[in-house]
């Protein structure tokens, strides 16, 4: 029958793992530096291990507040807290189950009759305004540390990356198990008066009743952040302020110190040893601590990046948030108890009568349940199916690293051939850029050679007829033979040949130096025989533009074969084409 009960406190942990895993997570994932499944399974991980090592310490105070005396009670005050909470995530406003929890204790106060403790409400409430208050002074002075630390080392930024991913998965396990902590108080806490006496030997060690509850009620959180914290944690990521990665870390890290601070006994006993005040062990609003971090960073930037409408929607949630809990658990017990006859609230009379009946009918409640062996035989299982999958994924990976590896072969080859073949077609089009330019230049060297030839050719003729003119006695002989000799100096003085050669010499550049390493023995006149013979020019188009005998040039011919060594049968104008 307890564990029906106990239904509502697990409804009420999986309300607070679907709102308050935006608290430690939220930042980072919304930064894009944290993957929403790895905050899963490491906020899950960790608010279990914080719930059954350290969750005592809060749980006291929730009882000073007001002991629940009956199941139904207790049923009643977590089924409403825990209502109260769904409805506030549905909305979207990231609320703390401590509101919840301590609004629907005092609405059971109301209902039983019972006094609550103003002075211990002071304390939870006080907690209220000094948790976000302490959230803000933790994040700018981690704030301000971090950037100087950043300054200093002057870090590259894709170390720093990494550095900071993992920082925020760190810091994330330490805020998940200072949430289970100080929050798990929340969830089962009422129940702990109506706990059964059970002891769980596992050989190695053993939980008692307060740490399997503790336990059970840590799960319920890991469940609520497992199915359905997203929401949440993108509009605490997101909507409050646009948060780096740098400040993301120091508010995950001031909300949870400041958690860790208000539930550890240790640090409590720690500060009484050396004659200072105890540390109050309370429920702090986890929601208002991250909050009050956020907060913390925008003013410390001048307030710029604080969207001011989603704080104040938050703000509002967090009055209204105990007010709606307390009055929604005042009308459940009337309706429990009249409708359902359901013992809510026990007085003093009865608690008196069960006691007396527990020790006389059951002398001896305290069960103690020896689970070494069961548990010896499921961790060999355990062990034996975990090196079985690590066999399996060892295989798996090493064949998919030899194909990753394969396939980056590949496409490293696929991109060297790309590579390849851009130069090559990157060559092969200046290439024939070339080509085209070497062509016009040979065909207007063609134009220059022939436009000489067809020069010298009127020239000729006009030597010719001025010849037969001087053989007339009548004409004056001097002046004609002033003329002939003119026309003779401009035979081999043109503007046009030197044009001529000037094409040929940087034209044929390259071909000189092969003709030259081949036959070291040839002259420059024989160098400059063998450009025009590469032009495919007849002897006398060659006697035309060297201004020479066309019987000079044939001498000049043969004596380039002799000293290139040419046989009888090998053509002289193809051999120099070819080179």
């Amino acid at each position: 029958m307890f564990l029906f009960f106990l239904t509502s406190g697990l409804f009420l942990g999986w309300s607070l793992g679907a709102n308050d895993a935006a608290n430690i997570f939220g930042s980072a994932v919304g930064t894009k530096m944290v993957k929403f499944k790895s905050a899963v399974v490491i906020a899950s991980v960790f608010v279990i291990i914080g719930a059954v090592l350290q969750g005592y310490g809060a749980s006291q105070t929730l009882g000073d507040l007001g002991s629940i005396n009956a199941i139904g009670g207790a049923f009643t005050v977590a089924l409403c807290a825990g209502l109260t909470v769904f409805w506030m995530t549905k909305l979207q406003l990231p609320v703390s189950t401590s509101q919840g929890i301590i609004g629907a204790i005092i609405g059971w106060n109301f209902y039983s009759g019972n006094p609550t403790d103003l002075a211990v409400l002071s304390k939870i409430v006080s907690t209220w305004v000094a948790g976000p208050i302490l959230g803000g002074i933790f994040a700018i002075v981690l704030y301000l540390l971090l950037k100087y630390f950043l300054d200093k080392r002057r870090i590259h930024l894709l170390k720093l990356d990494a550095y900071l991913k993992y920082g925020l998965l760190i810091v994330g396990a330490f805020g998940a198990y200072s949430l289970g902590a100080n929050n798990v108080s929340n969830v089962v806490g009422v129940f702990i008066p109506s706990l059964p006496e059970i002891t769980l030997n596992f050989g190695f060690f053993s939980l008692n009743a307060v740490q399997l509850l503790f336990l059970v009620g840590g799960a319920s959180i890991a469940i609520g952040i497992i199915t359905y914290s997203k929401k949440v944690m993108m509009t605490v990521g997101n909507n409050l302020m646009k948060l780096s990665a740098e400040a993301a870390l120091v508010v995950v890290l001031s909300h949870s110190l400041v958690l860790f601070v208000f539930s550890s006994t240790t640090l409590s006993n720690l500060f009484q040893s050396v004659g200072l005040p105890g540390i109050m062990l309370v429920p702090v609003s986890s929601s208002q601590a991250i909050v009050g971090a956020i907060v913390g960073i925008g003013l410390l930037k001048g307030g710029r990046g604080i969207q001011y409408g989603v704080l104040g929607k938050i703000s509002i949630g967090w009055i209204a948030t105990p007010i709606i809990a307390g009055f929604t658990t005042f009308v459940s017990l009337f309706f429990m108890n009249n409708v359902f006859k359901m013992v809510v609230v026990q007085n003093e009379n009865n608690i008196i009568t069960n006691k007396i009946n527990d020790v006389i009918i059951h002398p001896q409640m305290n069960t103690s349940v020896n689970l070494y062996q069961p548990l010896l035989f499921l961790i060999i299982i355990v062990l034996v199916i975990a090196l079985v999958v690590m066999l399996v994924n060892l295989v798996r990976t090493s064949s998919q690293t030899k194909e990753d590896a394969s396939s980056e072969r590949l496409l490293k080859y696929e991109s060297q051939e790309k590579m390849l073949n851009a130069e090559i077609q990157k060559v092969n089009t200046e290439n024939a850029k070339l080509e085209k330019q070497i062509e016009f230049k040979r065909k207007e060297q063609m134009v220059i050679a022939l436009s000489i030839i067809q020069k010298n050719q009127f020239l000729e003729k006009l030597k010719i007829k001025i010849d037969k003119i001087i053989s007339k006695p009548e004409v004056k002989a001097e002046e004609l033979i002033t003329l002939k000799r003119l026309i003779i100096d401009n035979l081999s003085i043109d503007k046009e040949r030197e044009k001529f050669n000037f094409y040929v010499n940087e034209l044929n550049a390259d071909f000189y130096l092969r003709l030259v390493n081949r036959f070291p023995d040839l002259s420059e006149n024989e160098q400059r025989l063998a450009a025009l013979i590469r032009l495919n020019l007849s002897s006398k188009e060659i006697a035309s533009i060297l201004n020479i005998s066309t019987k000079s040039v044939e001498v000049n011919r043969h004596r380039l074969r002799k000293k290139m060594r040419l046989k009888r049968e090998e053509n002289l104008t193809e051999i120099v084409s070819k080179l």
